[in-house]
């Protein structure tokens, strides 16, 4: 039985007992003590928020929804109010957001909302069943928090793989005090799409779980064909390299998992899934998404990954881009001829357009296919669909070469305690995992990693595999080393070790996860919790 399957059962059984209920029978004598999600010490963080009293009302339908992508493509997905992505939601720092989830998801699918990047009081993160029992089909549920923190974020499900369905939406939240000089924004979500057009990201999970061991060869023997590519691909589970594209055999028989998908910024395999689509802003290439702007003025791009597999090298053909935050906090500027952005992180670029008509080009990484938008300034013919602007193939900076800036670095300090987390697994099994355990989101409170409120946190991210991941920690931000960018999600590269650092000013218990959705739903996620 499927994870998916799991959570629902024992959720249904929890009912209105709510997730005190399950803190109360995860702590035994052997478990410490833990905040509980909606106890006093988070009901006290919470107070400390600077608030301005405002308050922002909205209502989310999940529902069911037969999307036009462009091109006479149609997709029958699950969306939010029947768009993807969902309408933006934006206020100001300090307002307090109240929206109403509405279930209307088919038969007995429960849902939740993670507002992804916000600092947020823990019972408000959307993460059944660690901080609450999900909303069931036909029931409504009402998140409520103060957004204090500036910046570029999005919201998506916590359920299963709901994720690379249509579930997902920008949020902006505005800072009063903007200090940067601009004429407009454009916020661009970059999504990697499968649902309703080959199959759904259940299908995709469930061939992807079968691992690369229970694949059909197709050569007739049940073993030539696979040793070869067996030896040629080496140990998927995290010993030796990663197949290149010569190493697939041509009859190999997969519906949903990609062969092959290399890249050097990345550190050799690319992703996992084979998607029809890479979407901007909802549209498929032949028919793009289009800013209308006038030469000479400044945009502000807010440009967010909310895919599940797929990181995205960007660039806007004829332009620099200027790095000025990521994930929602600033850095000191950078320009660009391209920027890399994995799966949850989110970039804040300037630009200066110039006169004509421009591609934006979110080039999947490794994967030779991309998303387009256009800029159009002025009179021109629009580029084709398959367009490659230079620029994908120069300057290009990724989050570890950026520095945060001056009032957003954290205060020198030293480690009150350290954290090893080990990424596992591979390809062969399909069992990714943090620390050779896969997470099991039945028993969210069962060997956390324990953190103390106060406390200055180090993480050592060590990546024992041969696939980058993007790893992203709830309800705060970490600093890449000691003055790189403050982010919630950043990738670490195979075989590599990355350390970050962050405050355990925010009491509750928090995910920690690969933002690949496929990685994170087979285990690679554990619990940060704080000790009561």
């Amino acid at each position: 039985m499927n994870s998916i399957n799991r959570r629902s059962v024992l959720l249904a059984g929890l009912g209105a007992a709510g997730v005190g209920a399950l803190a109360a029978c995860s702590n035994s004598a052997s478990t410490p003590a833990l905040v509980s999600p909606s106890g006093s010490q988070v009901a006290r963080a919470e107070k400390k928020r600077a608030g301005t009293g405002r308050e922002h009302k909205t209502t989310l339908t999940a529902a069911p929804a037969m999307l036009d992508l462009g091109g006479n493509i149609r997709a029958k997905t699950w969306a939010f109010d029947g768009r993807t992505p969902g309408k933006e939601l934006r206020l100001s720092a300090g307002d307090t957001l109240a929206a109403e989830l509405s279930n209307q998801l088919p038969g007995k699918a429960t849902t939740s909302i993670h507002w992804h990047g916000i600092t947020l009081r823990n019972d408000m993160d959307g993460v059944p069943t660690a901080t609450q029992t999900p909303v069931r089909a036909g029931s409504t549920f009402t998140y409520r928090f103060i957004a204090d923190t500036p910046g570029t974020y999005f919201f998506h499900p916590h359920v299963g793989v709901q994720l690379d369905r249509g579930l997902y939406a920008p949020l902006i939240v505005e800072d009063p005090r903007e200090p940067l000089a601009y004429d407009d924004e454009w916020v661009v979500v970059l999504d990697d799409w499968v649902d309703g057009v080959t199959g759904t990201p259940d299908e995709v999970f469930a061939e992807l779980r079968q691992g690369m061991g229970g694949m059909d060869m197709g050569d007739g023997s049940g073993s030539g064909m696979k040793g070869h590519y067996m030896h040629n691909m080496g140990n998927m589970d995290g010993d030796t390299a990663s197949p290149s594209p010569s190493a697939s055999p041509g009859g190999m028989s997969s519906r949903f998992m990609f062969m092959g998908a290399e890249s050097e910024l990345l550190g050799g395999d690319a992703g996992d899934v084979k998607y029809p689509y890479h979407l901007i802003n909802g549209r498929v290439p032949a028919d793009p998404d289009v800013y209308t702007g006038k030469p000479g003025r400044k945009v502000r791009l807010r440009i967010i990954n909310a895919g599940s597999d797929t990181a995205y090298r960007v660039a806007l053909g004829g332009h620099q881009l200027t790095i000025t935050h990521t994930d929602g906090y600033p850095v000191q500027h950078q320009q660009v001829d391209a920027l890399l952005i994995g799966m949850g992180e989110r970039y804040d670029v300037l630009v200066t357009l110039a006169d004509g008509v421009f591609p934006l080009v979110a080039a999947a990484e490794g994967k030779n296919a991309s998303g387009l938008a256009l800029v159009r300034t002025g009179s021109g013919t629009a580029p084709s669909a398959s367009v490659r602007p230079k620029e994908l193939g120069g300057l290009i900076m990724t989050a570890s070469q950026l520095r945060a800036a001056d009032d957003v670095r954290l205060k020198s300090a030293k480690a009150d305690v350290t954290h090893e987390i080990k990424l596992t697994g591979g390809m062969m099994h399909y069992n990714w995992a943090i620390n050779g355990k896969p997470f099991d989101m039945t028993a969210p409170e069962s060997n956390p990693i324990l953190v103390e409120e106060g406390q200055r946190v180090r993480l050592d991210f060590v990546n024992d595999t041969t696939m980058w991941h993007p790893m992203h920690l709830h309800g705060h931000t970490y600093q890449l080393g000691d003055s790189g960018p403050r982010k919630d999600t950043a990738i670490v590269l195979p075989k590599k070790k990355l350390s970050v650092f962050f405050d355990a000013d925010n009491p509750g218990q928090w995910m920690l996860h690969c933002h690949n959705a496929y990685h994170g739903e087979a285990g690679m996620m554990t619990n940060i919790a704080y000790r009561s």
